[in-house]
Parts: C-alpha cells; structure tokens; sequence
C-alpha cells in the first residue's frame, strides 16, 4: 500500500508542463536512445558475437595451456595482460570477452588481468591518448595498465583461487580433460578470420564521420564519406554472417 500510494502520488504531483521538467526528461530519454544507438548496437551486439566466437572456435587445450588453471602463473598472467591491445573494447564491452575465457577454461587470475588491462591498453585508447595527451602519457597508461593487471590477477588468484567459474580444485584436472577431448570447432584459419572480420567491424562500426548527409548545410564530401562508410560496415556484417552460415 505504500508503494502504491506514494507512486499515486508521484503521478499526481509530477509537474509536467514546467519548461525544466519537460526538457530534464527529454534529455533523459535522449541520453538512453543514444546509449542503445551508438552502444549496445554497436558496441556490446559485436562484443556478444565476438565472445562466442572465441567460446566456439578457439581450442580450449590451447586456452587452458596458456592461461589455464595449472599453466606458469607469470605466464598467463603476461599472456593475458597484453591480449586486449588487439581489442577496441570499453569497460562494459570487455565483460562478455572475459566471461567467454573464463568459463571455457582460462583462471580466474589470467581472466581478470585480460578484463582489467583490455580496455586501458587497445590500440584505439593508447593513440587517442597519446594524441590528446602526449606520447609519454600514453606509455605510462599502457605500462601500467599491463603491470597493476598483474598485481590485480595475482590478487584474485590468491584470495579466490583458481578454478575456473563454478568448479572445484578437484575437478580442474577433468575439467581439462574435456577441454583436450572438445578440441576446437572449426579450423584455425578460418577461426583467425572469422575474429578478424568482427574486430573490423567491432572497429569500423564506431568510425563513422559526425553528422550526415540530412543535416542543414551539410558537407558533400561527408555525406559521401557517411555512405563509403556504411556500406564497408555492411560489407564486414555480410562477410561474417556467410561465414558463420558456411562455418
């Protein structure tokens, strides 16, 4: 009942006409369209098909021989801080990638050095930075990134060892079992392609030029730029999908 009432309430006393109420939730609701437009599509859609591509066509004996449970803790812990450089990946688009390698076998330490360093050391970030603020800036976030991903995947290993996700000590050695016996899907060329094809259009997808061809007193060669632009983004997505279908 109070629930009820005090949304009641909330309905009846909402000062709807106000000229700071309108626009407050006008923004707001622009700042969401926008968030689902140039994120979610673009961003975590492309980083969901990357994960599992990585679930389904990377072999897990592989997976589990660099950055398994039992591997050599510095040089998982290595291996995985530098493998986001590859990635333009952000905070959030990082998660499905670490969640893929974590439960297809990798440690919990090597799984969280990958989610820490990932979006600090992409090659995306490292230049901006660098432009922006200057190379030495740029070398210092890459360097440290690399190294405070290694003290945070040491950490995480100690205090809530090593098994992958939702499985015991004692079953890591069946669990690489499996993995060896799995072996990976589909040929490593054609693995190799199908990632690179999603990282291009993971990469070109947020590449395009600002405005467009329908705004006022727009610009001829950005309108063509926008199209050049599309049609590569379209030309990628199509390429993945054929090969996902022949896969």
């Amino acid at each position: 009942m109070a629930w009820i009432a005090g949304g009641l309430a909330a309905c009846v006393l909402m000062p709807v006409g106000e000229a700071r109420f309108d626009r407050a939730v006008g923004e707001a609701l622009a700042q969401v369209r926008g968030y689902a437009r140039d994120h979610v599509l673009l961003g975590m859609i492309p980083a969901f098909f990357i994960a599992g591509a990585i679930r389904a066509f990377v072999r897990r004996d592989t997976l589990l021989r660099y950055l398994g449970p039992r591997a050599n803790r510095a040089w998982a812990l290595a291996v995985a801080a530098v493998s986001g450089a590859v990635l333009t990946v952000c905070s959030c688009t990082v998660l499905p990638l670490f969640a893929s390698i974590y439960k297809a076998g990798a440690g919990l330490g090597p799984a969280c050095a990958f989610l820490y360093s990932g979006p600090a050391i992409n090659v995306t970030a490292t230049l901006i930075t660098a432009r922006v603020l200057g190379f030495e800036l740029a070398a210092v976030r890459a360097v440290g990134a690399v190294l405070f991903s290694g003290v945070i995947g040491l950490a995480m290993w100690g205090l809530f060892g090593r098994g992958p996700a939702g499985a015991a000590p004692q079953e890591e050695a069946g669990l690489a079992e499996r993995a060896a016996e799995s072996g990976g899907g589909v040929p490593g060329r054609r693995a190799a392609l199908l990632l690179a094809l999603l990282l291009a259009l993971l990469v070109a997808a947020n590449w395009g030029a600002e405005g467009g061809c329908a705004a006022e007193h727009a610009d001829g060669a950005a309108c063509v730029k926008g199209i050049v632009h599309g049609r590569v983004v379209a030309l990628l997505a199509a390429a993945a999908g054929v090969l996902l279908v022949r896969g």
